[in-house]
């Protein structure tokens, strides 16, 4: 399942304190040497998986790849804080990533692979039904955190052309559902799920552990590009929020917006009035490039993955 020879070829995991980092390195653990580069601690690690906690941005960061033995990077360091200034964003989002770029192609490591989201793609109300990998970007247009994702998605993408002797892989999922803490996750989590009247979006959802099978497929030597991945067949919003027995409070957008403005601004909700853009419009992909190049298909079907919200492991 690597790029590398197993044991004794290291994968270098950022990101490996969140929710989904600590769910890729207890996968990845058991077939390669995982090093894993967070500011965060890791009390509850494998033993065997070497955690050096400091953030991508300080010079420590070429220590990891002096010894050489870096045969794959998994990068999922990307700040989601909403909260978080423009510029705390972009230091830490993009100039972080340069300096991985930086050192993968010095060492020459000969896998990358980059978890970007098909957010990137954006809700638009003249989106087609299903985008391809070659669809534009415009999730930054109404969402400034999104900018700094398509920017590192970008330059993944110009890395890709300009190191061709690495394998560079770029994975665009779909909502995240499972134990993470990310907007979806946390929006279908609530008592009283709110919707607007008159739009009832097609929503595509992957669990977090296809995401991780996702990643594995990835690291295979051979495979490079951008593939589009998703979970199983795409529902309603409305029936999403049925599975799980939650109740549905809909408001019309023109009451909605500066409702939400005023909670945001009070710092009595989590979530940026941008994201009532998910709940009005279509943003759905097309995975079949995935599917068959990389011979992904998800493992969980859609009611385990709806119920993923609801379990809490870590």
């Amino acid at each position: 399942m690597s790029s590398g020879s197993g044991r004794g070829s290291k994968v270098l995991v950022t990101g490996i304190c969140g929710r989904l980092g600590k769910n890729v390195a207890r996968v990845l653990h058991r077939e390669r040497d995982v090093v894993g580069v967070d500011r965060r601690p890791f009390p509850d690690r494998p033993k065997d998986v070497d955690h050096r906690q400091f953030d991508l941005r300080r010079k420590r960061l070429k220590d990891v790849f002096r010894p050489g033995d870096i045969e794959a990077i998994v990068h999922l360091g990307v700040m989601h804080d909403p909260r978080a200034s423009a510029a705390d964003h972009h230091s830490w989002n993009v100039a972080g990533f340069a300096k991985l770029l930086e050192y993968a192609a010095q060492y020459q490591v000969p896998k990358l692979v980059v978890l970007s989201s098909a957010n990137v793609y954006g809700p638009q109300p003249g989106n087609a039904q299903f985008l391809s990998e070659e669809a534009p970007l415009l999730g930054g247009q109404n969402f400034s955190e999104i900018r700094d994702l398509i920017e590192v998605d970008m330059l993944a993408q110009s890395f890709f052309w300009k190191w061709p002797t690495i394998e560079t892989v770029i994975l665009r999922p779909v909502h995240i559902l499972g134990t993470v803490r990310n907007a979806a996750s946390n929006f279908l989590r609530l008592p009283a799920i709110p919707t607007l009247l008159g739009f009832d979006p097609m929503v595509q959802v992957m669990h977090e552990n296809d995401v991780v099978h996702a990643i594995q497929l990835a690291l295979k030597k051979g495979v490079r590009g951008i593939f589009n991945v998703s979970g199983p067949e795409p529902l309603p919003l409305s029936r999403i929020i049925s599975m799980l027995g939650r109740k549905q409070l809909s408001f019309p957008y023109m009451i909605a917006r500066p409702l939400l403005d005023r909670l945001w601004s009070l710092r009595l909700t989590s979530f940026p009035p941008p994201e009532l853009d998910h709940i009005r419009y279509v943003c759905m992909v097309d995975d079949s490039r995935a599917k068959e190049l990389l011979g992904y298909a998800p493992k969980a079907d859609i009611a385990t993955t709806v119920a993923a919200v609801d379990h809490d492991r870590w």
